[in-house]
């Protein structure tokens, strides 16, 4: 398991960065459905809802550490991490369709159903995430091979957001036939089975190259390691503000277009709706980002291309709000390059907190990848959780009436979720990146350091 090729097989990448398909497939129908489905299809309150998600995240996210404590102290014949992608794919797909399986019920009762089937779908997320985003620090030494695993894995991740924004979001109408609580409920189940085969095949594909301690300290002594790391809390502090954005934005898109740009929800261009469109561009855009911050990376700092990715995603995020809502290419144009500046951002972070693992091993002699990459999702579920219940406040806040025509305090309610909050949060995430000081030269130092310390073992 010591073995750390130079070149790595590109089926090898690929199967890994399929694994992404499962939580990027969930993350972002999520965003886009599930706020709507329990608000206006199921008569929960705004706020209850927007409670809810920010009560049943932030659990979520406090259990991430648990399970990078967990995987770093896990010893299988597959290795630390890539066995929970074995054993979870399974719960982690009858969780998620659960979800939008709600029987007809009164509002309290679709509320509690939403509070169990999401809390059980996030368990089992953060089961198979954490190893799964921990796995990419052990596949190999190098930063820049981690980089390019990191890379297939957003490509991947932002295929999973083409495919929501063409091909699911078509699907909820046309399954549907005109009840939309059934097509968002049978698209669910389709997802909930390609997530669990791209976990499958991630298992099956990976390796495991670095080889583990043989043993391992303390959990408080390590967590104490992990938060006075100061590049630690830059990045995780724009891990935590970045999906903020994306998930305010994102869960409040379909009440922008239906009740602020007054969209029909007719196909505008071939067979997608501007809904459809919008996702599309945005995961079209995010693929180039990916596939830039890849090739970036070999020859510029990431904490620079980060702060470049955000301003980008900020300007993007003005002039869409900024032209006449029913400017539908403008709006378009501008959406891409929102995805352009996520994708990026995305594949930096990523690739950055496994450099923070490795650093952290050559200063201080613990191995303690799952925790550091854990602290990575817990701060983007931190944010995610708070994104996806700011609609819900703002709406209750403004006077937000489900299927009535909007005041325009209301409108401004959603405007305020959709682009405002979005667009500000992004630039303290740019601004923190200025504390991060694992540059390449550094970076390729340590590793040459520690590869004759494992070595030496």
């Amino acid at each position: 398991m010591s073995s750390d090729p130079r070149h790595f097989k590109v089926g090898e990448k690929i199967g890994y960065g399929m694994g992404d398909l499962a939580s990027s497939l969930y993350v972002n129908f999520f965003n886009i459905y599930l706020l709507y489905f329990f608000v206006e299809l199921g008569g929960v309150a705004p706020a209850a809802m927007a409670l809810m998600l920010l009560l049943t995240k932030m659990f979520d996210a406090v259990t991430d550490p648990v399970m990078g404590a967990i995987g770093d102290r896990t010893r299988t014949r597959w290795g630390r991490y890539r066995p929970y992608l074995l054993w979870g794919a399974v719960p982690f797909g009858l969780f998620g369709a659960a979800i939008f399986a709600a029987p007809d019920l009164e509002p309290g009762s679709m509320l509690a159903w939403a509070y169990v089937t999401y809390i059980l779908t996030m368990i089992a997320y953060t089961a198979t995430n954490v190893p799964y985003s921990a796995l990419m620090g052990v596949v190999s030494a190098s930063a820049d091979i981690r980089s390019s695993f990191a890379t297939y894995r957003m490509v991947f991740s932002a295929l999973a957001v083409v495919g929501v924004a063409i091909v699911a979001t078509t699907m909820v109408r046309e399954l549907g036939a005109g009840d939309e609580r059934e097509g968002i409920m049978l698209t669910m189940f389709f997802l909930a089975a390609i997530a669990t085969v791209s976990l499958l095949i991630a298992f099956a594909a990976s390796k495991e190259r670095i080889p583990p301690a043989t043993t391992n300290g303390r959990i408080i002594d390590d967590l104490k390691v992990l938060v006075t790391t100061p590049a630690w809390i830059a990045v995780a502090i724009a891990a935590t503000l970045t999906p903020v954005a994306l998930a305010s934005r994102g869960s409040s898109a379909l009440f922008w277009f239906r009740y602020v740009a007054n969209d029909s929800g007719e196909p505008v261009f071939a067979f997608l709706d501007r809904i459809g469109l919008f996702y599309t561009a945005f995961a079209i855009g995010q693929l180039v980002g990916v596939i830039l911050a890849g090739a970036l990376t070999k020859k510029f700092s990431k904490a620079h291309l980060l702060i470049a990715a955000g301003v980008l995603k900020v300007i993007a995020i003005v002039i869409f709000d900024m032209v006449p809502v029913d400017a539908i290419w403008p709006q378009t144009f501008a959406q891409i390059f929102v995805g352009v500046g996520l994708g990026m951002m995305m594949v930096l972070a990523y690739s950055m907190f496994t450099d923070i693992a490795e650093y952290i091993e050559w200063q201080s002699g613990r191995q303690m990848t799952g925790l550091a990459v854990s602290g990575a999702v817990f701060a983007i579920k931190t944010g995610i959780a708070f994104g996806l219940a700011l609609p819900g406040f703002l709406f209750a806040l403004t006077g937000f009436v489900p299927g009535e025509i909007q005041n325009e305090e209301a409108r401004w309610g959603i405007d305020l979720a959709f682009a405002v909050v979005p667009g500000a949060i992004i630039i303290p995430a740019g601004l923190v990146m200025l504390f991060y000081k694992l540059d390449r030269k550094t970076m390729a130092a340590l590793e040459a350091d520690l590869i004759e310390r494992r070595a030496s073992v």
